[in-house]
């Protein structure tokens, strides 16, 4: 089966032969897949004869089509927006890249060719004639004519397997791969942060989907030591941060993308501004990601603010405690159930909802990736079961035998795990998906204890960061204080963590914690939970720990050892 771009080019030569008569000779740059096999057509020794791409004929008339105004005038577009680049420092070096699909009104933008820039090449000499073109699938169409020495043997840019793999997953229209170093600095002035978070400012507006009063949330992820081994990365966070248009790479860059290739190119000055504005708060000691910037503690750390290097200089070896940041301020880490939402609430209106709604949203979404996913996430899980012998698992048979007996056997899994308070990946990640549906159909509201919504402004007042820690995955916990009975809450999060970082009950999960949140003295952080397995973990860890003492909570055993409080605003 042809693709549409494919079958566009098709028509496009067809046309031109019977235009002209005759097949026009193929261009020395064109390439072509001959048994999966991509190769020039010079290579393969192929003149007047036609190439064969996907076992369809393609004459030397696709030049034309290769050639035509649209795509001379994208390739010349990527290849000023290179120049451009190259005088804000983005692609110095020769490092950075820049792809943009070729506008085509009879395809729908995820069958458009793709134009890309190479690799190795001075960008502020790029000219049209440099780039390569991509068919929607990955085949590469064109090559750039090789010039003589000093230039190097043309070469695509390393970064084609992250801009197909956005393409696929986003639907964009342009990716831009900058070099910027305040791209750089930002993912360095917190070493373990996996995330870059900025508020209350006012370029925030040029980003898609956000406005002044948003917080912006960027995933970081650690560099590789090749570009292409990031697309797996890349992936995962892209698919995690659905509304992010942006992913930061530790200590080399940041890949940017929009609908167009003036959308990506006004968002990516935009984050440089904002990267570049976090960076001179930093050294000004402000906080960058609280809405009132207000000042923060000095630190005495080589990421400190001015980033003086007062300890005596870094030593050899490894990174110690002492060269991690002093906290800017106390943090403060929330459970959910029993500490700010009750727990009846939890059992029997969310928990309830996701047993009752299994069959509805995997029957409504059952085609989509996301549940495919979902679906092939809950095979693993209970072929684990089966072979483990826990009780209630039952085969899920193959698609083949329909989707209804699927379906079926999904939801006898799904509700034996809820029932059991399984607390495992493949159940928290549909229930997430499931309350994503009921919260935006309105069917559900997260419904939080009265003193919450007051205790998280005053902390945030007082400069008090507030992150969340629960089993649920993050995105249920995001999506219960988005839409909570007081309305969205997250304005007042730093953060948000589940039990991919490690079980609640175990201390080392909260020395992550302190290690994310850039904590070297643990009693800096307070931990708030009304499970005392959780409590004692965390005071292992040398955390403080308060108990809340709310309607429906587990019983403590006797003399304890913990402080109680009846309201988070003791607090």
């Amino acid at each position: 089966m042809l693709t549409m771009s494919k079958q566009k080019i098709c028509r496009e030569m067809s046309s031109c032969e019977q235009d002209t008569g005759k097949k026009m000779e193929p261009s020395s740059s064109l390439s072509t897949a001959i048994n999966g096999v991509v190769t020039s057509g010079s290579a393969a020794g192929l003149t007047q004869a036609d190439m064969v791409q996907n076992g369809v004929a393609v004459t030397g008339s696709s030049r034309a089509y290769l050639e035509n105004k649209a795509m001379h005038e994208t390739k010349a577009l990527a290849a000023e927006l290179c120049r451009h680049f190259y005088t804000l420092g983005w692609v110095s070096g020769t490092g950075g890249s820049i792809s943009i699909k070729v506008h085509d009104d009879s395809l729908t933008i995820s069958h458009q060719l793709i134009v890309m820039s190479p690799s190795g090449v001075q960008k502020e000499r790029m000219v049209a004639e440099d780039m390569y073109v991509f068919s929607s699938d990955g085949i590469k169409l064109s090559t750039p004519y090789f010039q003589p020495y000093p230039h190097r043997h043309p070469k695509c840019t390393d970064c084609a397997p992250i801009f197909m793999k956005v393409y696929e997953v986003c639907d964009a229209g342009a990716v831009i791969h900058s070099h910027g170093m305040e791209a750089c600095i930002v993912t360095m002035m917190n070493p373990f942060s996996k995330e870059f978070r900025i508020t209350h400012m006012e370029m925030i507006k040029g980003i898609q989907g956000h406005g002044y009063h948003d917080e912006l949330v960027l995933p970081i992820i650690e560099n590789t030591a090749h570009e292409g081994e990031l697309t797996e990365s890349i992936t995962e966070v892209i698919r995690a941060y659905p509304k992010a248009t942006a992913v930061l790479v530790r200590n080399h860059g940041v890949y940017i993308w929009g609908l167009s290739w003036i959308s990506a190119k006004t968002q990516a000055e935009c984050y440089h501004y904002l990267f570049n504005a976090a960076i001179k708060l930093h050294k000004l000691g402000l906080d960058w990601s609280t809405p009132s910037h207000g000042p923060i503690r000095n630190v005495n750390g080589v990421w400190g603010c001015g980033m003086n290097f007062n300890r005596g200089g870094l030593k050899a070896g490894p990174l110690s405690f002492d060269y991690m940041i002093e906290p800017s301020q106390r943090c403060i880490v929330l459970d959910i159930a029993g500490t700010t939402t009750s727990r009846p609430f939890v059992s029997n209106i969310l928990f309830a909802y996701a047993h009752d709604n299994v069959g509805k949203h995997l029957a409504a979404t059952y085609d989509t990736a996301e549940t495919q996913d979902d679906i092939n996430l809950l095979r693993s899980q209970v072929q684990n079961d089966l072979d483990q012998s826990i009780v209630g698992a039952v085969p899920v048979p193959q698609d083949y035998v329909g989707k209804e007996l699927v379906i079926a056997s999904l939801v006898a899994n799904v509700e034996s795990m809820i029932r059991a308070d399984r607390n495992v990946t493949a159940l928290k990640q549909l229930q997430a998906h499931i309350w994503r549906t009921g919260f935006q159909s309105n069917e559900l509201v997260g419904v939080v204890y009265d003193d919450v919504p007051e205790a998280l402004e005053r902390w945030q007042a007082a400069g008090i960061k507030v992150y969340i820690y629960s089993s649920d995955s993050r995105e249920a916990q995001q999506l219960l204080f988005a839409n909570s009975n007081y309305g969205d809450l997250r304005k007042y999060l730093c953060g948000f963590f589940d039990t991919t970082l490690g079980n609640k009950e175990e201390t080392h999960s909260y020395i992550e914690i302190l290690r994310t949140v850039g904590v070297d003295r643990p009693a800096d952080v307070l931990f708030v939970t009304d499970v005392f397995q959780d409590a004692v973990a965390a005071r292992a860890a040398g955390l403080e720990v308060i108990i809340p003492n709310r309607p429906g909570n587990e019983p403590l055993p006797e003399h304890h050892g913990f402080r109680m409080i009846e309201s988070l605003l003791e607090i």
